[in-house]
């Protein structure tokens, strides 16, 4: 092919920008399209007055080497922080703060035991779990290695059901299995599919001692996702049009129409192809006819899990750590958020602006800011000794209604992957079939699917990007 294939990506979230990066980068004429007036989708921030607030509490995994891979090629690697071992402190009322940590290096020089015995000394002192469960949980554990996470069974299985069989405790559940799996899967056990928790848990903590090693961004979303993706799109020849509005999708083809909207005004996009990276609610109601080849009602079957977000700042330090746990608690996670957000451009000295995320949160979704003020202040009173004596300078709530696909068993069977029924239209998201659950990574993943997909119908260059699905190794080796 001489000319330069054209593509349309719809869609200004991690996946589109990474499909559109992949597509510029191999050579293609490409063009994106985002209704919303800046890009990152869900992984971004916005301005309260003078303070930066991520809209949700977005974490990586060491393993997660499409995200990082993304974050090398926007040129912003050196603006996130990763543990140099996974270790969270977990805070139950009344108790001494516990931890979760990978084993540290042996005597006389010696490396970190491999997985799954990095996290084995751990597990057999985690305080919050009774003693009579640890035993069970690291058998528990050392069974969910081998658990086949591509059998269509394992997806239509309860994580519940499934701990419940391998003699886990409701207790255990609670204090070890949800702490980390509501947060990554967006669900509790109980709701949750057996694969997907699989992933979490095989490439999180039990194959790799390094793989769960937690990375967090030291500048606000927007900064290190939307300013950084601009420039980075910009820079490769793609026509970044943010605020606009696209129509249904045409049958794709060369030269096909796209019907877009901006500030009110119609106009149209000539292309050859076209990835649809937005949310599956309205990618059905963008995409032809059978693109997607789901059964009807794909987008309501999958559906939607909230998360809210519970920001407070008080007068003075109240958490050491840059984040921390909870068990026994409404306080889910909560992370310091106070260089991140220009909190002394607002609040004096000394202040400290924490973040509350709240997954799973159908309960609390539709809760008034009074009564989540009522629930939670208390409850970080409970778990955090110096709050109990802080002065409250701010607190408001942000909410997502939608913020990630139900992770529920089943779910794989609407989860279609990147080649549609429609010739030269493409589908990418966190949603899509990454076998990943909703997460960040699952995202960059798909958009690169996305785009692997597209140049191989159409190469427009000889050789593809090797970023970002495998530009790092899957975890650096624990030494």
């Amino acid at each position: 092919m001489t000319a330069r294939t054209r593509v349309a990506v719809v869609g200004g979230g991690l996946a589109g920008i990474a499909a559109a990066l992949r597509c510029a980068d191999a050579g293609a004429d490409v063009t994106l399209l985002e209704a919303r007036p800046r890009l990152g989708g869900l992984a971004t921030s916005f301005r309260r007055g003078e303070l930066d607030v991520d809209n949700g509490q977005h974490v990586f995994l060491r393993c997660c080497t499409a995200y990082r891979g993304l974050l090398d090629r926007l040129g912003v690697a050196d603006r996130v922080t990763l543990q140099e071992r996974l270790d969270i402190p977990v805070h139950a009322p009344g108790r001494q703060v516990a931890r979760l940590r990978r084993s540290a290096p042996g005597a006389r020089g010696r490396g970190f035991l491999p997985a799954p015995l990095h996290l084995g000394s751990s597990l057999l002192r985690y305080r919050p779990l009774p003693v009579a469960d640890r035993l069970r949980t690291v058998r528990a554990a050392l069974a969910l290695r081998s658990v086949d996470r591509a059998d269509p069974a394992t997806d239509a299985t309860s994580f519940g059901d499934w701990l419940a069989a391998h003699g886990q405790s409701g207790r255990a559940v609670d204090v070890l299995w949800d702490l980390v799996g509501i947060a990554t899967l967006n669900a509790r056990a109980g709701d949750a599919s057996l694969a997907l928790a699989a992933t979490v848990f095989q490439l999180g903590l039990l194959t790799d001692a390094a793989a769960g090693d937690i990375g967090w961004a030291r500048v606000p979303l927007g900064a290190l996702h939307g300013d950084a993706a601009w420039a980075a799109l910009t820079a490769a020849g793609v026509d970044v049009r943010t605020s606009t509005r696209d129509h249904a999708l045409p049958q794709a083809g060369p030269g096909v129409r796209v019907r877009t909207t901006h500030d009110e005004r119609e106009g149209e996009l000539v292309v050859d192809r076209i990835v649809c990276a937005v949310p599956p609610d309205r990618a059905a109601g963008l995409l032809p006819a059978g693109a997607p080849a789901l059964p009807e009602g794909w987008a309501d079957a999958l559906g939607s899990t909230p998360i809210v977000n519970v920001h407070v700042v008080y007068d003075r330090r109240v958490l050491d750590t840059d984040f921390a746990a909870g068990v026994g608690t409404p306080v889910q996670w909560v992370f310091d958020r106070t260089g991140q957000s220009g909190c002394a451009r607002v609040h004096p000295a000394g202040s400290q602006y924490l973040a509350v995320s709240l997954s799973a949160a159908d309960g609390v979704i539709g809760h008034p800011l009074a009564r989540i003020r009522e629930e939670i202040l208390p409850a970080l009173a409970a778990l955090l000794p110096r709050a109990r004596d802080a002065r409250v300078l701010d607190f408001f709530v942000t909410r997502e209604p939608h913020a990630t696909f139900r992770a529920a068993p089943g779910q794989a069977a609407f989860r279609p992957g990147p080649v549609t029924a429609v010739p030269g239209l493409y589908l990418a998201g966190a949603w899509t079939d990454t076998g990943w659950p909703a997460t960040m990574e699952g995202a960059v993943r798909s958009g690169a699917a996305a785009a692997d997909a597209l140049l191989a119908d159409a190469p427009v260059r000889v050789g593809v990007p090797a970023w970002p699905a495998d530009a790092l190794p899957p975890a650096e080796a624990a030494s």
